[in-house]
Order: C-alpha cells, then structure tokens, then sequence
C-alpha cells in the first residue's frame, strides 16, 4: 500500500505492506533507530513516538494509521544541535545507565510534561508507568522530570 508518512516535519511517501508497524517503518524504510525495538509487545516503552503530540509505542501502531498524522521521533528534540530541556535534564542527572530505553523515556517525558501531569513524584512514576528501565534509573527519571517541570 501506498502510504505518506509525516515524521519530524518531513512528507516521506513510502510503499509498505498493510502489516507494518509504525516501528519497523521508521527503523527500517526511514533509517530513524532512535526508537528501540525492546519487547515489540508494548510492554517496555522502549520504542515510545509522539503522534499528534500524544506517546504511542511505536510497535502496536501500524504504519498505516498514521497517514495524515504528525509522527514525532527522538531525532526532532534537538534544534540546531542544542539538547531537549528533558535531553539535558537526563545528562545533567544521570537518568540512563545502558541508553537501550532512554529514547522512549526522554519521549514519554517530553508528552508527560506537555500533559500537565509532572505535578509530584507519584504523578510522574504512574504516568511513566509504561516505559521500563532495566537498569533502574527510576529515581534519576523522575529527578530529571521533576528539574523540568520545575524550570517551566
């Protein structure tokens, strides 16, 4: 099928079978690895995208539901070679160890800070609930969250 992607402010038009994950388009057909393929069940977060500024996990979402749609990868939080707030708050707290997950974490940061929901540690850990670190950075997260919550 015929289908035109709008990754990062970019049209890519793209022929892909019907079955394609949203994921797998990205890695594979864009060449934007950010997003991790960790549990490919949409259990770990690991491959966390925006769509239409909401976090999905890129491996439950065919490619062809996003037609239309504005899909947001890791590789658009920088501008002009400048971190994030939630990137350097990440580097600034030591909120990764092995990396593996921390795309999908800076990526569910970034949604949770927009929603409103960084209000106190509890609303944090329960909004960051579906995106798991196998190396339990847990608290340096929810650190690096709390700074830029606080920072405006």
């Amino acid at each position: 099928m015929e289908v035109t992607l709008n990754v990062n402010g970019s049209a890519h038009p793209l022929r892909l079978d019907a079955r394609v994950t949203l994921l797998d388009a990205l890695r594979d057909h864009l060449g934007l690895t950010g997003a991790k393929k960790g549990c490919d069940q949409g259990a770990c977060g690991a491959c966390t995208v925006l769509l239409d500024g909401r976090r999905v996990v890129a491996c439950l979402t065919l490619a062809a539901q996003c037609e239309e749609r504005e899909v947001t990868t890791i590789e658009a939080l920088s501008e002009e070679g400048t971190p994030h707030p939630v990137q350097a708050a990440f580097a600034r707290h030591d909120a990764f160890q092995c990396g593996y997950c921390t795309p999908g974490q800076i990526m569910s940061a970034v949604a949770l800070l927009a929603e409103g929901r960084a209000g106190s540690e509890e609303e944090i850990r329960e909004f960051m609930s579906g995106n798991l670190c196998r190396c339990g950075a847990y608290p340096n997260i929810r650190k690096a969250i709390r700074d830029v919550a606080e920072e405006g």
